[in-house]
């Protein structure tokens, strides 16, 4: 099936490594050029340069008011056209209700979400008909996940910012989407089975809870992500797309 990635140009954020990597990943191996955002200079041109030629490497905060419009215009810039970004943000601390800080809260709002909201707000202003604004949220959109309780808080007002979203640019032939990832095998993911002390026995009862039995992969996500973001799915706009082999109720 042809996609219609062939020479689209697409911004994904935070994607120096992880579920934003595969992505990009999967959109340059059919044709698409990306610039990939990372806060590290140093690991984030290291892996525009795995991706090749058709990859540009930018350090940028998602936090910095400044970072969407630059690295907007550095895509228009290197490859001449801008048609969809993927927002992906790092998770914020582990906590529960009782043990998170204010600080805590404050730091991850304007990271997390204040971040993502502006960059897609700028997005949606420099796109046109055919553009598309995607989001990786989390699997705690749908059903809260012990331990993440900052994360739980604020990916469902993503997702509400999302389909708002969704429905204001729409007439304007802008889509809007998100992926809600559960239980994909990344650096993150191992983090979170690691503070249990126990990685096995977590790995072991989490893919016990999982219709298909085991963790996905990061290609698995990346190729339903590059799918979201193309042109083959023109007619979907809105919605939220589970990532997670089944397991989300």
């Amino acid at each position: 099936m042809d996609l219609g990635l062939k020479d689209r140009v697409y911004v994904l954020t935070g994607a120096s490594r992880g579920l934003g990597n595969a992505t990009a990943r999967e959109l340059v191996a059919d044709g698409a050029q990306v610039v990939i955002t990372g806060r590290d200079e140093k690991s984030v041109t290291a892996a525009a340069e795995e991706l090749g030629p058709r990859a540009l490497g930018v350090a940028a905060d998602n936090a910095d008011p400044a970072t969407a419009g630059r690295v907007i215009a550095t895509a228009r810039e290197r490859f001449g056209r801008f048609d969809g970004i993927l927002i992906s943000v790092g998770g914020p601390p582990p906590g529960s209700a009782a043990d998170n800080t204010d600080e805590q809260w404050r730091a991850a709002f304007e990271s997390v979400f204040l971040g993502a909201v502006r960059t897609a707000r700028t997005a949606a202003a420099e796109l046109t008909d055919g553009g598309v604004i995607g989001f990786v949220l989390s699997g705690s959109v749908r059903e809260p996940i012990p331990g993440l309780t900052i994360s739980n808080g604020l990916r469902p007002g993503l997702a509400g910012f999302a389909k708002s979203l969704s429905l204001e640019v729409g007439p304007r032939g802008i889509r809007v989407v998100g992926l809600l990832p559960a239980r994909i095998d990344t650096d993150r993911v191992r983090e979170l089975d690691a503070l249990s002390g126990d990685v096995a026995r977590v790995r072991t009862e989490s893919e016990a809870t999982i219709p298909l039995r085991r963790y996905g992969t990061p290609g698995e996500f990346g190729r339903a992500a590059a799918f979201l973001l193309s042109p083959a799915a023109s007619y979907l706009t809105g919605v939220m797309l589970p990532v997670d082999g089944g397991a989300l109720p």
